[in-house]
Formats: structure tokens, C-alpha cells, sequence
């Protein structure tokens, strides 16, 4: 008898992926990945190979010096599973994502913020890091999926980001974009996604001082699968995906529509995730799994981050997705 042995982080396929998307995984690999099969595999071994080697230009800040304000409740979760646990489907639906990822080209990396600006910039990813003091922060993570990490995030404040691009005081919310190439990312050749991801926070959201960027993790730049060169990192907010490899800043007066809202707005929206007395339309929020224990814990509101975001949620009583 053939007896599967689940993993203690391993989540139910119906978690991982919500089922209106499930047929995409058999054609994800049918038709993206499968693509890249028709490649010989020495030629395409030898090109993520050599991408992998190249030097990041701002290794040598790293490790940075830790932020004790940003406390835990729980051990950070290992490396070796948050390298094979991530949400990134660009490179496929399924959760480790980190060998097709390695096709992710990160230098020349350029960034440009636009929209209600003074000015609009375009910048290179190395000199906008240098621009900014990094520093590390330990940060819990919950899922709108009932999962849960704790990660050693390095970066800097978006707020630092807000005011190098000084908005015009109309900007009411930040929308951020990631790279559309579906040649280097094949889940970007699947129709019934919008792509390029897009994902917003209103203004008070992208100033508050929880608001991170994030360049590393555990002491160095960031995997490509953890979104390198540049992702953003929101503790109590956004953990059921999260916007990895930004390419743009657009500070805008409409609050910007994400790639999962516009895939499914009744179980995405803006404010989903923040409030786990809200259920999932399929199941409940009340309580997660710490991935790598098996250990199950009541959800916090706000995922326990209260004292530093509850006032920026007053009068959403009767919004959709949070009461």
C-alpha cells in the first residue's frame, strides 16, 4: 500500500490554490513550464546557471544590524522552508517555486516612481538601496490561506520610499507593479490572470512605520523566489500573497484594484485579510498553522499588530471583506 506522509507545513491543495484556479495548475505545467522542456535541458541548466552566479552589487550591506523594536512571539521559521514555501506565480501555482524562479533575471534591475509626484524618477534598484539605511526586522506573516511564518526580513521603511518620491498631497494610495516578461516568467503566459501583478495600500498604510521593503532575508539579498531584488513586506496585511520583484510606484488618487481582487473580489479584496472574524468564503480564519511545527494558533486581528495599525481602520465597518 502506497501511504502518503503529509509534511507538518504541507497545506491541502484546496488551500493552497483557490479552487476557481485549481485547472490552472495542469495547464501551467502543459503549457508554461512545459514550454521550457522544449529547450534542451543542458542549454537551459547552463542559462539559469550562469544568471545565478552573478555578484549582487550590494552584498557586501549585508547582514544589517537588527531593529530589536520588532519583537516575536515565536521562533523565526528556517530558511531551507521558507525558501521552498512561497507564493509566486509568475513561476507556477504550486508552492516551491524556487527552481523554475531561478530564471528571474534581477541586474539591470530599475524601479520608477510616477504618477501624483513632484517629479517622476526612474532609478536603479542598486542605487536605490544605497539611498537607504537597511536594517533588519523580524516579522510574523499570516496567510488568508491559515498559514503562518515568522521571517528575518532585511530593508528599509516604504515610508523612506514615500518621501523620496514626494507625492503631491491628491495621492491617496501607493500602487505597485511588478515585471510583466512572460518569456522569463512563464505563469505571466496564463490568460486568466491580469498580469502584471499589482497590488495597493492606501497612503496611511504605505507611511506607517510597519510598512517595509524588503531587499534580504536571513542575513542576505533576497532569493529570486522570495521576490528579489525587491518586495514589499506588510506584517498585518497582504500575507496571502504579497507583491514580489517591484518595478513600479504609482502614487495615485483611485484605490488601485490588485491581481487577486480582479481574479475574485468576493474572497481578495482590498481589506481582506485583516480582520480574521471574516471568513473565507470557503473556509474559516480563526485560527492558522506556524508552517515547519504543525502547531495550530488562534488568528489575531490585525495578526496581532494592533497597537501599530487599528487606528487606520476606523469607520471600515461597513466595508466588504472586513466586517
Amino acid at each position: 500500500m502506497n501511504v502518503i506522509r503529509r509534511r507538518p507545513w504541507d497545506l491541502p491543495q484546496r488551500l493552497a490554490t483557490p479552487a476557481h484556479l485549481a485547472f490552472s495548475r495542469r495547464t501551467l505545467l502543459g503549457a508554461g513550464l512545459g514550454a521550457l522542456a522544449l529547450a534542451p535541458a543542458g542549454v537551459l541548466a547552463q542559462r539559469v546557471s550562469d544568471v545565478a552566479k552573478l555578484p549582487d552589487p550590494t552584498s557586501d550591506l549585508y547582514p544589517a544590524k537588527r531593529n530589536e523594536a520588532f519583537k516575536l512571539d515565536r521562533p523565526i521559521t528556517d530558511e531551507t522552508i521558507n525558501l521552498h514555501y512561497n507564493n509566486f506565480y509568475e513561476y507556477g501555482t504550486a508552492k516551491d517555486v524556487a527552481a523554475p524562479a531561478q530564471q528571474l533575471r534581477v541586474r539591470p534591475w530599475t524601479v520608477k516612481i510616477d504618477g501624483l509626484v513632484e517629479k517622476p524618477i526612474e532609478i536603479g534598484i542598486d542605487d536605490l538601496i544605497r539611498r537607504m539605511t537597511l536594517e533588519e526586522r523580524t516579522y510574523r506573516h499570516r496567510c488568508v490561506e491559515a498559514w503562518s511564518m515568522a521571517i528575518a526580513w532585511t530593508g528599509f521603511p516604504l515610508r523612506k520610499l514615500v518621501e523620496f518620491a514626494r507625492p503631491l498631497g491628491s495621492a491617496k494610495y501607493v500602487k505597485m507593479t511588478t515585471f510583466f516578461d512572460p518569456k522569463m516568467a512563464p505563469g505571466q503566459r496564463l490568460p486568466w490572470f491580469p498580469w502584471p501583478y499589482v497590488e495597493g495600500l492606501t497612503m496611511a498604510e504605505a507611511t506607517n512605520e510597519l510598512a517595509f521593503l524588503a531587499t534580504g532575508a536571513y542575513g542576505h539579498p533576497l532569493a529570486r523566489q522570495q521576490g528579489a531584488p525587491l518586495r514589499l513586506a506588510v506584517p498585518w496585511k497582504y500575507g496571502f500573497k504579497s507583491i514580489k520583484s517591484i518595478v513600479q510606484f504609482t502614487f495615485v488618487e483611485q484605490r488601485p484594484v490588485g491581481l487577486w481582487e480582479a481574479v475574485q473580489p468576493s474572497e481578495y479584496g482590498f481589506w481582506a485579510n485583516v480582520n480574521p472574524a471574516v471568513p473565507h468564503p470557503r473556509w474559516s480564519q480563526a485560527t492558522e498553522e506556524v508552517i515547519g511545527t504543525g502547531e495550530r494558533r488562534p488568528t489575531l486581528i490585525f495578526n496581532g499588530y494592533g497597537d501599530y495599525v487599528a487606528d487606520l481602520y476606523k469607520g471600515l465597518e461597513k466595508e466588504r471583506l472586513w466586517s
